[in-house]
């Protein structure tokens, strides 16, 4: 049996649809708590809290199709990280939403090895406490992220509300999300990807396309000007797993210029850090006003002088 619910616990409840059925139970809560982490999905089953049929399941335990799978969810605790008056790069703020500018090598969130300086810590302070708590201690109203050095539009929630909401179009992939990349070699044509993403087998720090097990990934791209050596494309996601514009490029035999996890160990771009993307434009149906929103987050700098110093 469960152990009790706690009064101020949140009890979430999900039904298994045929194609969930045989689905680890960690695996099935990710899908259904997009807005949740798998390390805080795998912490809760640890700790009894979620449950199949009323009976305490483990994580490797496979759901059946229409059996309850409960899970209770505590109480945001108080943030444990620190506010930090960082200078913010806003694109649109109201009461419910904020969009952000990220700037390269800004990390999104505190890890280990980044306790401080991260954009959480910079909405804590510009937001004074009014952020949604779904995400836990470490992620207060983030609902997606970006790469430390991918640049460019990203949305933070001020409220349970619409943090729901906003999850609910991620998992969905109703959210517009189209990026720039300059990549190796020259790209002739559009075209689209449509490989599964999943941790590489040897490489651990790695994801790769077309791993047995990964998740459904999908990348469209266009041609928007082919240089000598490279080609600037524009990418758009239906799906968001880790590293997929990366790993889909590199798939493609064109992986980022500046990416030496995906690309050559060594970038031929002397000075340049990172993986040249950019994360232009961002659009979502508003959760409290239900019409379509889109911002856009113009070129940064180092962006649009490497457009103009490649040679043709």
């Amino acid at each position: 049996m469960t152990k009790p619910i706690d009064e101020e616990e949140e009890v979430l409840t999900f039904f298994p649809d045929p194609r969930q059925a045989g689905k680890r139970l960690d695996a099935f809560l990710a899908e259904s708590c997009p807005s949740f982490t798998r390390s805080f999905l795998q912490k809760l089953i640890k700790e009894g809290k979620a449950a199949a049929g009323n009976q305490r399941a483990k994580a490797s335990y496979k759901v059946r199709e229409g059996e309850e799978i409960c899970l209770r969810v505590p109480p945001p605790r108080e943030a444990e990280i620190l506010p930090e008056d960082i200078p913010l790069d806003i694109l649109y703020e109201d009461e419910d939403l904020i969009f952000v500018n990220k700037p390269k090598g800004m990390v999104v969130h505190p890890a280990p090895g980044h306790a401080s300086g991260t954009l959480v810590n910079a909405l804590l302070y510009h937001c004074r406490g009014s952020l949604s708590g779904i995400n836990g201690v470490l992620r207060p109203g983030i609902v997606h992220r970006i790469d430390q050095d991918t640049t460019g539009s990203l949305v933070a929630c001020k409220n349970d509300r619409a943090h729901l909401l906003v999850a609910e179009q991620l998992k969905e992939h109703t959210i517009t999300r189209r990026y720039r990349a300059i990549v190796h070699g020259r790209l002739e044509t559009d075209g689209t990807v449509n490989a599964p993403i999943g941790r590489h087998p040897v490489r651990r720090k790695e994801m790769a396309a077309g791993v047995p097990g990964g998740k459904p990934a999908v990348t469209h791209y266009r041609v928007l000007k082919v240089f000598r050596d490279y080609t600037y494309v524009e990418c758009q996601l239906e799906t968001g797993r880790t590293h997929q514009i990366r790993v889909h490029m590199k798939s493609l035999g064109h992986p980022l210029l500046g990416d030496r996890l995906y690309g050559p160990a060594k970038c031929p771009i002397p000075g340049l850090e990172g993986q040249t993307l950019h994360a232009m434009t961002l659009g979502l149906i508003h959760p409290s006003l239900g019409t379509y929103l889109e911002v856009c987050a113009p070129l940064p700098e180092y962006f649009e002088a490497l457009l103009k110093g490649l040679p043709s």
